[in-house]
């Protein structure tokens, strides 16, 4: 079952994009993902239609102008030396994407039926930094656009760096049902990168319930993606000596765009025992240029 919800880098590139995730690809209904990539000069026309977007740079710069707006984002030299600015471009919009140096960037999106909000300029400063867990379970999450960091109508954006050897998305948790004030109903898409060039690597798991069966055990490397339509998700595990970044992108029904998760029963004491942990002293990634 791994192959249809792991995507390794390149197998689902299409035209200008290096990874093109749907709602209508992934077999779900609202949360997709692109990832672009601009040769320095290019430029990308990007038309929203019936979904609200982020452009996110994952590596390098680029000005977004859209309804007589223009953004420019200074973005980054890569995911592990810093979070980024990014622009957040409404449904049934139209922007052109510019890199004058060229880039990669990240385009996570959600299909949604409203339209309140108005493109605009997310700032790095802005962007809350979180050190999560402890212990080997310490990890970074940079939380652009979840409820209360940013306003979107249902998309919901953040990013997780793991150091080498270390678990994250753990204790395995879960958000595939509508239960107020337990769990919110979200697909998801995971998006990897790796220190460490080709040798890079780490591993995630997602497995489902009786009911709703997924069984995933997936090597990841730069590029890979993988869907997680339902199910309990985790761990991340960063291999010893190559630190893991991944973009998660989230989206479903919910009016009230919330995000709430269930930790699976059997694994759930884990939390506890943080308390006496110290967090990883290589935590935060901010301001390196390299590990």
């Amino acid at each position: 079952m791994s192959g249809k919800y792991h995507l390794p880098a390149g197998t689902s590139a299409d035209g200008a994009y290096d990874l093109l995730v749907t709602p209508e690809s992934a077999g779900w209904g609202y949360s997709g993902l692109r990832i672009l990539t601009l040769r320095p000069g290019e430029t990308h026309a990007l038309s929203t239609g019936d979904s609200e977007f982020l452009v996110l740079p994952l590596t390098g710069s680029c000005t977004v102008t859209t309804d007589g707006s223009t953004f420019e984002l200074a973005g980054r030299t890569g995911v592990f030396t810093s979070a980024t600015d990014f622009a957040y471009l409404p449904r049934e919009s139209a922007a052109v994407i510019r890199s004058a140096a060229g880039g990669r960037f990240a385009l996570p999106s959600a299909r949604t039926e409203r339209g309140g909000h108005s493109a605009r300029y997310g700032r790095k400063e802005d962007v809350p930094v979180e050190l999560r867990g402890a212990g080997a379970c310490s990890r970074q999450v940079n939380n652009y656009c979840l409820p209360g960091t940013f306003d979107a109508e249902q998309l919901l954006v953040c990013e997780v760096l793991t150091p080498g050897g270390n678990w994250s998305s753990y204790p395995p948790h879960k958000h595939d049902e509508a239960r107020p004030g337990e769990e919110s109903e979200l697909e998801e898409i995971y998006y990897f990168q790796v220190s460490g060039g080709e040798s890079g690597f780490g591993i995630q798991r997602v497995y489902g319930t009786e009911d709703r069966p997924i069984d995933v055990l997936a090597e990841v490397r730069s590029g890979d993606t993988v869907l997680v339509p339902h199910g309990w998700h985790g761990p991340s595990i960063a291999a010893p000596g190559y630190d893991l970044y991944y973009l998660n992108v989230m989206a479903g029904p919910g009016q009230d765009r919330a995000w709430v998760i269930c930790d699976d029963p059997a694994h759930g004491w884990v939390r506890g025992t943080w308390e006496t942990q110290d967090v990883d002293d290589r935590l935060p990634f901010e301001g390196l240029t390299h590990r």
